[in-house]
């Protein structure tokens, strides 16, 4: 007796946008754990205390970088020395004030979600 019948086997994996998708929608559908809640919202509290500050320092710091720039390029390519001059010493001040400014901006943010911050990371470190 002769056995005809073969066993055939195709596989085919997803490609690399069909699996972002498939992940995309499968964390829709997941249910959350409280755990997972709270890692979130410590990253989140996180995130709020030291990107608040960097970005107003950056942005302190940027700004006067560009005027004291500005007041450089005055002096020495146009010159015009003392208005250079006072426009360099302008643009300095911020450059000089931006991380003072973003460690007292840090600090208040700690002193305003530094303890959620230390009972959110407690409580998931009990629970390994």
């Amino acid at each position: 007796m002769e056995n005809n019948e073969k066993f055939t086997y195709t596989y085919s994996a997803p490609t690399e946008a069909e699996r972002r998708e498939i992940e995309s929608i499968r964390r829709q559908y997941k249910v959350e754990t409280p755990t997972e809640n709270k890692v979130e919202r410590l990253r989140a509290l996180h995130s709020a205390v030291v990107g608040r500050a960097t970005a107003v320092s950056l942005a302190l710091g940027i700004c006067g970088t560009l005027i004291f720039g500005g007041g450089m390029a005055l002096a020495l390519e146009f010159d015009m020395l003392l208005l250079g001059v006072v426009l360099a010493v302008i643009g300095a001040v911020p450059m000089v004030l931006a991380y003072p400014i973003y460690r007292r901006i840090f600090a208040a943010g700690k002193k305003k979600y530094g303890e959620e911050i230390l009972r959110l990371s407690d409580e998931l470190l009990e629970n390994e």
